[in-house]
């Protein structure tokens, strides 16, 4: 009787407990083999998405903005005319350029033809050598005019074509940032701005350490760009649970910051579809070792003593024996055991609450698929 009521003033038994009293059955748990099999350790990092080439647009004449040809936020092509200057002053001033190199060429043939026809009469000695040096300088200082006349009318042409603001770049194009009627000044005025889309960078750091470890297991930053040999990465956009766009890094910085000790890495990214845009947040998955056999357990199997993480291993005669293990990152919904299991173990991987080193344990086994994701 007071063995009863020492029981009951101890309290209630653990699961463990109870199955582990005296004449109890050994408690049943689901064990499994790990999953071992080829796989690529990959690290996680936040980054920006960033266009290629982005432009700001601006008038290169002064003039009256007379016609916006596109609509705000469209896609447009290197080429189309976007803004339309009032053309009529550059149009009158490519006239008169065009006039005055008329005029020059026709002094220069006239002052040719006079130095030809003193040519001439100098040889047969009817006219002075001064005379001739004379219409040969007068000759030379018309072709002079005529080169002069013809760059002003090139200048004059420039102006003209300027007066067309064309889209230096494919890509979309921002909202109109001064409307028809506004005078707009040459190299100061910005009238609106283009990125391209497709590809797309994607640009994120790495801390010193782990740039050195990519340095040693993938050799990036060691001209990898220059010999056609990026790495390819995944992306997940902001609220994507798997990643879904893939790029390929192709830029490795040539120095670490030395403000905060990191180096800067770009990607580039298909982006047929146009979704993404520049300025969004993704994060990517890195490859961070080359390809090796992995040993991968599901999380449900590893348990926590203090500051060590266990896996529970079945041994001789279904006696659990207690294995110490040091954890890598998650690959296909499995966690890397970096040490500790050598993958031809039977683990526990449901009902580790009735376990304990040393207790028998009744086994029940499944197979764990290649991949949980």
């Amino acid at each position: 009787m007071s063995a009863l009521v020492a029981g009951l003033a101890a309290g209630p038994l653990t699961p463990a407990a109870r199955a582990q009293a005296p004449g109890g059955p050994p408690p049943k748990v689901t064990v499994a083999k790990p999953v071992v099999r080829q796989i690529v350790e990959q690290d996680q990092y936040t980054g920006r998405f960033d266009a290629i080439d982005y432009v700001e647009v601006r008038a290169r004449v002064t003039g009256y903005l007379e016609k916006i040809n596109f609509v705000d936020g469209q896609t447009v092509k290197k080429g189309d005319v976007l803004f339309v200057i009032d053309r009529r002053p550059y149009k009158a001033a490519l006239e008169q350029a065009q006039a005055a190199l008329a005029s020059a060429k026709a002094r220069q043939s006239f002052s040719q033809t006079d130095l030809e026809r003193a040519q001439t009469l100098s040889r047969s000695g009817n006219i002075s050598e001064q005379v001739t040096d004379q219409r040969r300088q007068a000759s030379q200082t018309a072709q002079a005019d005529v080169d002069s006349a013809q760059a002003a009318l090139n200048n004059a042409q420039l102006n003209y074509d300027f007066s067309e603001v064309k889209a230096p770049i494919n890509g979309r194009i921002s909202r109109r940032l001064v409307t028809e009627g506004n005078i707009v000044s040459a190299d100061q005025t910005m009238l609106t701005t283009i990125v391209s889309l497709d590809p797309i960078y994607f640009s994120y750091t790495v801390d010193e350490k782990a740039f050195l470890k990519y340095q040693n297991s993938l050799g990036i930053g060691m001209g990898q760009t220059q010999q056609g040999k990026g790495v390819p990465i995944l992306i997940s956009l902001s609220g994507e649970a798997k990643p879904t766009r893939k790029g390929t890094l192709d830029f490795v910085d040539n120095r670490v910051d030395n403000a905060t000790g990191t180096i800067l890495l770009r990607a580039t990214v298909p982006n047929a579809d146009l979704f993404i845009k520049p300025g969004l947040f993704g994060i990517v998955a890195m490859p961070a070792t080359k390809p090796f056999q992995g040993v991968l357990v599901p999380d449900e199997a590893v348990a926590a003593n203090q500051d060590k993480r266990i896996v529970y291993v079945v041994g001789p005669e279904n006696v659990i024996q207690q294995k110490d293990v040091v954890l890598g990152p998650k690959v296909d919904g499995y966690r890397v055991i970096q040490s500790g299991l050598k993958g031809d173990e039977t683990i526990v991987v449901n009902g580790l609450a009735r376990v304990r080193p040393g207790a028998k344990v009744t086994p029940e086994t499944v197979e764990l698929p290649p991949s949980k994701t």
